[in-house]
């Protein structure tokens, strides 16, 4: 499965799902929208997590699954259970790891010569290897914040490695934006490092977890009066506690009590037929996927939104007449039309569109391997 496959989905309700496995990761990046580090531990009971993924069947089941954290290569077995679960229902999975164990040397095994021999010299440690043979896409995180704990040479090295086992990979990339010259170089070392063939996400820097004190505001909110579609509130996503949310910004995810509007339930008590219903037949989410939270409290809300787009999304969980108006429109075979229109008008321009609304529109091509080199007329209108 190649990036540009996973990220294509995304405007599609239930196409996908998102799993944190671990709060845990033995890098402390200052940038983490998670506050991940190696003395965090908090993650959803590996049991219910696979009784979750189990009761996904061929006929009901999301199309990807992504295994993230942290850093989930900290339960490589887990990983390698949870992947070969959704296989077997014809799921497909993929994987987003901080490269830690990329750093740790390792001996050449003797027996290989030239750049493969130079390849072997950081050896994946097998249980990490097995667990990402399970899958089918590798992603590894990249960015100036990274690279102080994992050098890139490292990275790329690990990269090759995994591509030799037959597993599709990709770069996730972070900077502050079009302009940024760490995005200038790192696009450019990869390009030289791999011809092309490694595709890159490429996204800005968030004010969360421990960006919140210094990376920059949000942009303002959009005109009410315009539709603003949030495909952010398409896959469901399994926190760290295990509660399952209709939203993946990181401040929502960890907000507790979670919004009722963006609650789908436990995965201690719900399986997935449950959580993706939920998800598909809530009005009020139907209606956030087609207008977005700016336009829905503006037409039906009982008060004005305030703060940013998602503090405005966050607010609408205690207005019962922004849900008796979701209701009103989206309620029934009419809402599950507009929604579909809504996923499949996000999705008309592909990968490359989905990265211009809500990632760093100017490295948008990189998200196709092969893709042409980022122009400034690629800068956009991302969130």
């Amino acid at each position: 499965m190649e990036l540009a496959e996973l990220v294509a989905r995304r405007p599609f309700p239930a196409a996908g799902l998102l799993l944190g496995l671990t709060r845990r990761c033995p890098l402390s990046c200052a940038h983490c929208s998670t506050e991940s580090g190696p003395f965090t531990r908090q993650e959803p009971d590996s049991g219910q997590l696979e009784c979750f993924v189990a009761s996904f069947t061929q006929e009901n089941r999301p199309d990807v699954v992504m295994l993230t954290g942290g850093e989930p290569l900290l339960l490589p077995g887990l990983a390698e259970r949870l992947s070969t679960l959704a296989r077997a229902a014809g799921s497909r999975t993929a994987l987003l790891s901080g490269m830690f164990f990329a750093r740790s040397g390792g001996r050449p095994n003797g027996r290989r010569t030239g750049q493969r021999a130079g390849r072997r010299a950081g050896a994946i440690p097998p249980a990490i290897l097995r667990a990402i043979r399970s899958v089918d896409h590798f992603s590894a995180s990249l960015d100036v914040h990274h690279e102080r704990e994992v050098p890139r040479a490292d990275v790329f090295r690990a990269l090759h490695l995994i591509r030799d086992e037959g597993v599709a990979v990709s770069l996730h990339l972070t900077g502050t934006g079009g302009s940024d010259p760490y995005l200038a170089d790192i696009t450019q070392a990869v390009q030289g490092e791999f011809g092309g063939s490694v595709p890159c996400l490429v996204n800005e820097v968030r004010p969360f977890g421990r960006a919140a004190a210094w990376a920059r505001a949000a942009r303002p909110g959009p005109d009410p009066a315009s539709a603003s579609p949030c495909s952010m509130a398409a896959w469901p996503v399994v926190a760290f506690d295990g509660r399952v949310l209709a939203c993946c910004n990181q401040d929502t995810v960890d907000r507790r009590p979670v919004p009722a509007h963006l609650d789908l339930g436990h995965i201690a008590d719900d399986d997935w037929g449950t959580v993706r219903r939920r998800a598909l037949e809530s009005p009020v989410l139907r209606m956030l996927r087609t207008v977005g939270p700016a336009h829905l409290a503006a037409r039906y809300g009982s008060g004005a939104a305030r703060g940013s787009y998602c503090d405005g999304c966050r607010a609408l969980g205690g207005d019962e007449a922004v849900a008796a108006g979701a209701r009103a429109v989206a309620g029934g075979a009419a809402g599950e039309l507009l929604d579909l229109a809504a996923a499949l008008h996000g999705s008309r321009e592909g990968a490359r569109g989905v990265v211009r609304r809500h990632g760093c529109a100017t490295y948008a091509p990189l998200v196709l391997a092969g893709g042409p080199p980022p122009r400034e007329t690629d800068a956009g209108d991302a969130r």
